[in-house]
């Protein structure tokens, strides 16, 4: 595998490293979680919340409804999903801690590795992220297992992973899942625009 300026990168310490990153099923791949439903920052339009991830807030859209502890994975900080009848057709998740690198470059190769097998990866990208100075994109396509309330098996999906350092020095992931189509373009990118690291 290579990082986002072509040069070898050993992903072996990374894939020892990842905790709680499912594989698989798109239950695996997306995150759940809780949080507080706060009044979006001015990068979100109106009618957008936020989850309060203790070190980072994002924005998500009229619609998503924010899961409660009982919902959450036992790795996630906080998330909000968009269902349609009993699927989750979208989710948005935030994952502290994700894995034990030491630089986005590196976490963004875990969070790569994390996906589903079969994946379509687009690549890893610097990103803009207030609150560090450090944070990369990640992007990608996979198809639906149809397991465990999700869309039916063979749907096409979209997913964007922003991955970075807090002010730890901790790696943290925002994963954002969704049918092909169900987000427009506009939407992910005020989503990510909206992610703030505050510890």
């Amino acid at each position: 595998m290579t990082d986002g300026d072509g040069k070898g990168t050993d992903v072996k310490p990374v894939l020892r490293s990842l905790k709680g990153v499912g594989v698989g099923a798109l239950a695996a791949v997306l995150l759940a979680g809780c949080g507080s439903e706060k009044d979006a920052g001015a990068s979100a339009a109106e009618g957008w919340k936020s989850l309060d991830a203790q070190r980072l807030t994002v924005s998500y859209p009229p619609g998503f409804t924010e899961l409660g502890a009982a919902d959450r994975g036992s790795h996630t900080a906080a998330a909000a999903t968009l269902t349609e009848g009993a699927k989750t057709v979208g989710k948005v998740g935030v994952q502290i801690n994700f894995t034990t690198a030491t630089s986005a470059e590196m976490a963004a190769i875990g969070a790569e590795a994390s996906v589903q097998l079969g994946s379509t990866l687009g690549g890893q990208k610097k990103v803009g992220v207030r609150g560090t100075d450090d944070a990369r994109r990640v992007d990608y396509e996979f198809t639906s297992t149809g397991q465990q309330n999700t869309p039916p098996k063979g749907t096409r999906m979209t997913g964007v992973d922003i991955v970075g350092m807090d002010k730890k020095d901790e790696a943290f992931l925002v994963r954002i899942n969704a049918v092909k189509g169900k987000l427009s373009e506009d939407d992910i990118g005020k989503i990510v625009e909206s992610i703030r690291v505050t510890g």
